[in-house]
């Protein structure tokens, strides 16, 4: 009876550890073959005359590839890097190393989903079938209270709904080792050049240093968990963990670590539901939940869930181009855009005075600030960034009316020293 081999094709969940479909392969198969492939439909230019994926973001996109190559190794196995379109190449590679069955992560963004389905397509041509599994929510959807199509629209509704009535389930274990097929060519991890991006420049004023990779993840996750501990003197908290901003977006965003895993590590030291990181994990779940709900397409439109779009004003080029460039006069919202174009991260808040402003006070279509934020964000996730775009548009399909932006009010929580920090003309880099 000859071997049975599995290709797992590794997408945003670039991690070892509570990896589903990379256990499951090693279980059910003799030989694994993992995969990444750069795919440069993710490096063209959009609409908003910049990359759709930025250098900062792609400079952890590579370290994290790296790291996952070397966790493989560790386990005996390793990663197959290649450049093109993965329609393409992963049934070339599925002929070439005689693999029986494709493993893969089920996404919720139509360009995201369009891709696996082209994949699936070409697969079927060669009688090889796509395994599908879910792995990117806290909340798995068979675990849900409703099915999907009767999830609450209300953020409100979903939490307090899922919290009662549903469990998280536990992480599941990396593989014990990884057996590659014979003459497996690993390939080489293309460099920022390669992918039409310049190195970025890393500025000393950013608050996180962000190394691509789930070592690197579960460090931030740990430093984290530490500090909180630290500011409660070390006694478990009553109301919630400390409330500084995590940092871990970013490893949540490429799957370097997985929302379980982070959740559990939460639990184990705080025990209760009411911190900030458990609800930031429950948003990212929210959104997911709402794509696949409702069709991933209305939240990319101008208009989305409504009739019409908001109003935009004229000269959208130059206003938009000030707006990218922290050039608007208004200090807040400069600083803000200063400190992202710099180092691809800014709080939740921040993000929230930026589109507010592009969209009540310029009148610029938010959609182009939504394909800006895609490709700045070093921890962009579809679901995420154009579900909170068009809640602050207006045009989402939350029930509640958007109230929530009083533009009068914006940038009244920046301190002196942060604007001070970021509107500095001589930019501090190292």
């Amino acid at each position: 009876m000859s071997d049975k081999t599995i290709l797992v094709w590794f997408r945003n969940d670039l991690r070892v550890n509570d990896n589903e479909i990379l256990l499951e392969a090693t279980r059910k198969a003799d030989k694994v073959l993992p995969v990444y492939i750069f795919d440069p439909y993710y490096f063209e230019t959009t609409e908003a005359g910049v990359p759709k994926t930025g250098n900062i973001r792609a400079k952890f996109l590579i370290e994290s590839v790296a790291n996952l190559r070397q966790n493989l190794q560790s386990l005996g196995g390793d990663l197959i890097v290649r450049i093109g379109d993965p329609a393409e190449l992963i049934p070339q590679l599925a002929q070439e190393y005689h693999v029986n069955e494709v493993y893969h992560h089920r996404e919720v963004s139509f360009e995201e989903t369009a891709i696996s389905e082209k994949l699936e397509a070409a697969l079927w041509k060669i009688k090889l079938n796509l395994k599908h599994f879910i792995g990117h929510t806290l909340y798995h959807k068979e675990d849900l209270p409703f099915p999907i199509k009767d999830i609450p629209d209300s953020f409100a509704v979903f939490k307090k709904k899922v919290e009662r009535d549903s469990d998280v389930r536990p992480s599941v274990q990396a593989p014990e080792n990884i057996i590659l097929p014979e003459n497996a060519e690993p390939g080489e991890i293309p460099t920022l050049q390669q992918l039409g991006l310049e190195e970025p420049i890393a500025d000393t004023r950013a608050k996180f240093s962000f190394i691509g990779g789930e070592t690197a993840g579960n460090e931030q996750l740990q430093r984290y968990i530490n500090n909180a501990l630290a500011a409660m003197g070390s006694k478990p908290a009553r109301n919630g963990m400390h409330t500084s901003i995590s940092g871990i977006s970013p490893w949540l965003a490429m799957g370097c670590l997985s929302p379980r895993q982070v959740y559990w590590s939460v639990m184990q030291h705080f025990h209760h539901n009411n911190n900030p990181l458990v609800l930031e994990l429950l948003w990212r779940d929210y959104f997911r939940f709402m794509f696949k709900k409702h069709g991933s397409t209305k939240f990319f439109k101008a208009e989305g869930f409504k009739t019409e779009a908001p109003e935009t004003a004229t000269k959208q080029g130059e206003l938009f181009e000030n707006w990218k460039q922290g050039a608007t006069g208004n200090a807040a919202v400069d600083a803000a855009m200063t400190e992202l174009n710099n180092t691809g991260f800014i709080n939740n808040y921040s993000r929230q005075t930026l589109a507010a402003y592009l969209i009540k006070e310029l009148k610029v279509d938010w959609t182009q600030g939504a394909l800006y934020f895609e490709s700045v964000l070093i921890d962009y996730s579809p679901a995420s960034n154009w579900g909170n775009w068009i809640f602050v548009a207006g045009v989402g399909n939350d029930p509640r009316e958007n109230k929530y932006f009083d533009t009068s009010k914006l940038g009244t929580e920046y301190k002196d020293d942060y604007l001070a920090l970021w509107l500095s003309h001589t930019k501090d880099v190292a």
